[in-house]
């Protein structure tokens, strides 16, 4: 596979997803400037981590009105498959590519800390690998994590089965203490739609 890695001014983990996808799984990987209008030349996008624009205004939406980002609508409705993670995350809400928005966290703090994850479901392109409820040690670097939804939309993304991986405690259970930042229902990450485009703030 061939990823492109998108880079804002401000984003700061592309080198990181860079190191991942070309030294740890030995696949394919080219930056792919904020300006560029083309995302053809590949099979994933990664939307890192980081302050794009200096998360003026808000996290994420000033990115959304990039010009890759019309190539990104693009991208993902030919059913090719996206992830963003931290600020990638609250750019694929902003854009409307995933419904919700990230918020301060509760507590108005910033978080760096490690976190576990419970995996919700095994059948999308992004878990399948992974078993059942398996627990993911997943470290968390954000000030703005705080998922939120209105109560219509959460109802829906639990109908759907459309969150992928939920804050919990080393035992697995979904507590108020083992969410970080106040998220809604202790969501971590979430998928579109159609199951290719997920968002997750560790």
């Amino acid at each position: 596979m061939r990823f492109g890695i998108l880079v804002f001014p401000g984003t700061w983990s592309d080198t990181d997803c860079y190191y991942q996808v070309k030294d740890i799984l030995g696949q394919d990987a080219d930056y792919v400037w904020h300006d560029e209008t083309s995302l053809d030349a590949f099979d994933s996008v990664i939307l890192p981590g980081g302050f794009s624009y200096g998360d003026y205004l808000r996290p994420g939406a000033m990115a959304r009105f990039s010009p890759v980002m019309d190539a990104l609508n693009k991208f993902v409705a030919s059913g090719r498959t996206a992830i963003g993670i931290c600020n990638g995350f609250q750019i694929l809400c902003e854009s409307g590519l995933l419904p919700g928005a990230l918020l301060p966290n509760q507590h108005l703090e910033y978080r760096c800390q490690p976190t576990n994850l419970r995996t919700e479901r095994t059948d999308t392109p992004f878990s399948r690998s992974c078993k059942p409820g398996q627990l993911l040690d997943v470290p968390v670097s954000h000030g703005e994590g705080n998922y939120f939804a209105d109560a219509e939309t959460l109802i829906q993304l639990e109908e759907d089965g459309r969150v992928l991986f939920r804050y919990c405690d080393s035992s697995g259970q979904v507590t108020e203490d083992s969410n970080p930042n106040g998220s809604a229902n202790n969501i971590a990450g979430i998928i579109n739609e159609a199951g290719n485009v997920l968002g997750m703030m560790p």
